[in-house]
Formats: structure tokens, sequence, C-alpha cells
């Protein structure tokens, strides 16, 4: 029962040694191929040696065979093939030309019909044309109404498309009865409709205030809005318009789109509001009378007095985020609002003058008070985010650098070059040059050198509400900066020398002792303690009992109290003068 596999694995391995690179494809499946290897398997050795040479003569001579064959009867195979792609051809073209055929009978059934209806409508609108060519003179002025009144439309002659529009609609009403004038009256409305949207359209361009007043006339002829309705779509329109004018700002430099924004805020805002004032008139005495009476607007109902100002308020609160203290203006103001969003936008990509950037938004901010929207408030809360964003971004690269130079730093012949005694501080003659022994360590003296360029930054525009955020920020950053001094201890105690130990000693010292003083020297130099106590009305005593503005030493050298040396006093500016004012009193 084995046999015929047993027989099929020796062909295989037959097949194996004949086509070593694999059956071709001609012979798959050839029944020949199985008779072929049987016939092999009965062959002798010699035979077998004879096979190849009896195969090549066999096929040589099939070949001459084929070729004298061909050769003798070139012509008849030309010619049958000729005629064979000609039959065909024939063939198919017929074929499609009777499809063709089946496919167009029912379409030429359905136009024969077609052509029936449309003879008979033709007759009959023959007939009704011979009437009307008899009272062509009677109807074509009204026939020519439409074709009028879009001239007009299209010359922006809109007083005499107003008069058309009117007897249109008197004409309807006596005559609306009749198809023609029905049709009419529809054409002249839409084109009324084309009118409306082309007024309002209008209203979204840069207009002077004359032309502002003739355009809202012809709206409130055309009766299609009414009061409060009109003084919306006028907000709405003129809205749109300084929109356009702000997004066609480039914005490749955040400082000069911030700048040609307020600027162009300021300038077409007060036009519409010129222009706002000027057509509806009656806004600003009822204003005036109602404005101790204002609510904050809720939901979408207002009455007209009120939609200019809720508009007005609108604008200003679309700047940015809103102060918890000004709710009633943030109810108040939609154009402020998208001024307030730029501006924190701006700020947030970059710009290379923070303090130029709020003197001109303070100043419009100011300038908007005679419209009663004085949104210098709002703006505050963005600048302090903006900047302590920014010195925390400083501080975090300078942590980084810092970290990295103490990577390649090394206490080999470290000698010190510079005095270590430290003398004590005069308040009233306080230097703010880094300590000299510094520069004995190159990433203390980096790490000094970012935060003064962070400070020096920061005190051309630095707001007393950030005061205790950039003490915080610096007292975590210092306290970083003595984490890594123990980390870099911990690795290299091991093969410290006793001079490599002292170093490391005067490295903590310097931090310590000349470093983390020196920056509450520089913070306070920023937020002066006495201005601060002005602003919170607390004395400079009760500032420092709640470490407003002064560094938590003692937090941030937690990591090397066990590495320091005898710990000196460091007296604060305020401590001297308590101790100056016990002293004379005693």
């Amino acid at each position: 029962m084995d046999f015929p596999d047993k027989m099929d694995l020796e062909n295989e391995r037959v097949l194996k040694l004949i086509f070593p690179d694999g059956l071709p494809d001609n012979l798959r499946g050839n029944p020949e191929l199985d008779n072929y290897l049987a016939k092999l398997g009965t062959c002798k050795v010699e035979q077998l040696k004879k096979e190849q040479t009896r195969l090549a003569d066999e096929a040589r001579t099939i070949l001459e065979q084929t070729q004298d064959l061909a050769i003798s009867n070139y012509k008849t195979f030309i010619a049958t093939a000729e005629n064979s792609r000609s039959i065909f051809s024939e063939f198919v073209r017929t074929e499609e030309q009777l499809a063709t055929l089946v496919g167009q009978l029912p379409v030429l059934g359905e136009r024969c019909e077609h052509f029936l209806k449309d003879s008979a409508e033709l007759s009959e609108q023959r007939r009704l044309n011979s009437i009307t060519l008899q009272k062509n003179a009677q109807l074509l002025e009204i026939l020519e109404l439409p074709q009028l009144m879009e001239r007009c439309i299209r010359e922006a002659r809109y007083e005499e498309a107003l008069e058309l529009a009117a007897y249109a609609t008197r004409l309807g009403q006596h005559q609306g009865h009749i198809p023609v004038v029905k049709s009419i009256v529809r054409s002249v409305e839409a084109l009324w409709h084309t009118m409306l949207v082309q007024l309002v359209a209008q209203l979204r361009t840069d207009l002077q205030l004359p032309k502002c007043l003739q355009i809202v006339g012809y709206l409130r002829r055309m009766q299609a809005f009414g009061d409060n309705e009109l003084r919306l779509k006028f907000l709405q329109a003129r809205d749109s318009w300084l929109k356009s004018s702000l997004e066609a700002i480039p914005s490749n430099d955040a400082q000069q789109h911030l700048t040609k924004t307020i600027e162009v805020t300021r300038i077409n805002l007060f036009n519409i509001i010129t222009q706002y004032r000027a057509i509806f008139p009656e806004d600003e005495t009822a204003g005036k009378a109602t404005q101790s009476s204002l609510k904050p607007l809720q939901g979408v109902s207002c009455n007209g007095d009120r939609l200019f100002q809720a508009w007005l308020h609108n604008k200003v609160r679309i700047l940015g985020i809103f102060s918890a203290n000004w709710i009633g203006l943030k109810h108040n103001c939609p154009q402020i609002n998208v001024f307030l969003e730029t501006l924190k936008r701006d700020l947030q990509l970059g710009v290379g003058s923070v303090e130029t950037v709020l003197g001109q938004c303070m100043y419009f901010g100011l300038s908007f008070s005679r419209v009663g929207a004085d949104f210098r408030a709002l703006m505050a809360p963005i600048f302090v985010d903006v900047i302590r964003s920014r010195f925390e971004a400083t501080v975090d690269q300078i942590n980084e650098q810092f970290e990295r130079e103490l990577d390649r730093f090394t206490l080999i012949n470290k000698v010190a070059l510079h005095s270590h005694a430290r003398k004590p501080v005069n308040p009233e003659q306080e230097s703010y040059a880094p300590p000299e022994t510094l520069l004995d360590f190159y990433p203390l003296a980096a790490l000094c050198n970012g935060y003064l360029g962070a400070m020096n930054e920061l005190r051309l525009c630095a707001p007393l509400a950030l005061a205790t955020d950039v003490t915080r920020c610096l007292e975590r950053s210092l306290h970083l900066a003595a984490q890594r001094v123990l980390a870099f201890y911990r690795q290299e105690q091991q093969a410290f020398a006793g001079s490599e130990r002292e170093a490391f000693v005067r490295l903590c010292s310097c931090l310590a002792y000349d470093l983390v003083p020196y920056m509450q020297r520089c913070i306070h130099g920023v937020f002066a303690p006495q201005a601060i106590s002005v602003h919170l009305g607390i004395s400079l005593l009760q500032l420092e009992q709640q470490q407003l503005t002064y560094l938590q030493q003692a937090s941030i050298l937690e990591p090397l109290k066990n590495l320091l040396p005898t710990k000196l006093l460091v007296q604060t500016p305020v401590q001297v003068q308590e101790q100056e004012s016990v002293a004379v009193e005693g």
C-alpha cells in the first residue's frame, strides 16, 4: 500500500537531480513527466549516459522539422492569422453596434414622446405669444422691472431700487393673481434680498461715518430688521470687519504682531464706537440715564439700550483670562476678549521687550476708560503669568547647565585663589557684585552668572506679585544645586585625597555662605522689602517672619548640613537694623 508514496518520493529525488534549481513551470502537472521518469527507471547505465545525447538529437530533429514546416507553409499561416483577426474584429464591431442599437431604442422612443409633447406646448406658447405681442407696449414696462432694479443695485443706486421695489409691491397687491405679475414680484423680491445682503456686506468693509449713515438709512427704509436687530446686525458686520483687519496682520514676529494688533484694535474700535453713537444717538442718553442700574447680562435677552455695551465689553473680554475681581467687566465687554487672547498667545510665543508691550497695553486699556471699558486689570494676570513662566524656564535651563558643568568639574589640584574671609554686610552700602570666591569653582560661577542674567531680565519688568514666586523658584533651584553637589560627593568621595577633600569643603562653603546670601541680596535688589512692606501694609519684621522674599537657607542647605564646616552667622539686613535699633534704645 505504500508503493505509490515511495514512487513519488523517488520521482522527486530524480527530479531534484535533473533540475537542481527547481522544476520549470511548463513541466508542472504534465502527465508525460511521470511516464518519462518511469521509462528512465528502466534504462541501464549505458542508456542513461546516452540519454542526454539522444534527447539533444531528438530536439534538434524536431526543431529542424518545425522550421521546414514553417518555411514551406508560412504563407498559409500568415493568411490564416490575418483572416482570423479580421473575422474576430468584425464580430466584435457587429456585437458592439447591436448592443448600442438595443440600448438606444428606449431613448429614441422617449425622445419621440417628448417631441410630441414639446410640439404641443410650443403650439400653445405660440398662441399665447401672439396675444402678448398685441399688448407688448403695456407689458414691456412691467417686464423690465427686474432688469431695471438689478441694474440699479449693480450701480449702487439704492434710492431708485427702493422706489422700484415699492412699485412692484403695490402691483402685486392689485394684480397678484396673474402669473406673469406674480413672477415679476418674486424676481423683485429676490433682488430686494440681494440688495439687503449687499448693503449688509458693505458694512463689513472699511467705511467712513457718512457712508455708514447712508447704508443704515437704506436698511431702515427696507424695514427688514427691527430696531434691536438692526443694531445687532450693524455691530456684527463691523465686528467681522475688525476681525478681518486683525487676521490680516502678519504673525511671523510675535512682538510686531502684538504691537500692530494693539494699534489696529484701538483705532478701528474707536471708529466703530463713533459710528454707532452717531447712527443710534438715543443709546448715549439712555445709557447715561440707566448707567447706575445696569446689571450683568443674562443669556441672550437684552434691550437695545444695553446691546452696544454688551458688545463692547465682550470685545474687552476676548483679550485673555479674566480676573475674579472683574466679573462685572467680564459680563459687559466681547471685543476686548479677542485682544486679551491675542495678547496671551503672542506673549507665550515670545517677545523681545515685555516692558515695551506692557506700556503699550496699559495705554490701550487706559484709553478705553473714556467709553467705560478700562480693562488694564484684566491684562495684569497675563503679564504676571508670562513673566513667571519665562523666569522659571530660564532657571530650568540654568539648572541643566549647572548639572553639565558639575559633571565635567574636578577637584584635582584645585587651589584657593581668592580669600574666603566674609565681611559683615552694611545695608547702607550693599554691593551687588558677585563674591570673588565663586571664581575658584567654575560650576558655581556659571550658576551665579545664570541667576544674574535671569534677575537682570526680570528687573526690567518685575511685578511685586511675583516676589514670592521668584523667591521660591530660586530656592528650589539652589536646593537642587545642593542635592547635585551631594551627589557629586557621593560619587567621588572614595577617590578624594586630602587636598581634594579640603577643596570640596571650600566648594560647599562657597555655595552655602557666599552664593546663597548673595542671591538673597539680589532678590531684595529686585524686590525691595520696603516697597513690598508698604504695598502689603506690614512692617519689615513681619515681612521676614512670614518669609516673604526671604530664602529658607536651612531648607536649601539641608542636603549639605553634614558636609559644611562650623556654620557662620549670616545676618539679613533686617536683622542688622533690628540689632542696631535695640543697641540705640539700650
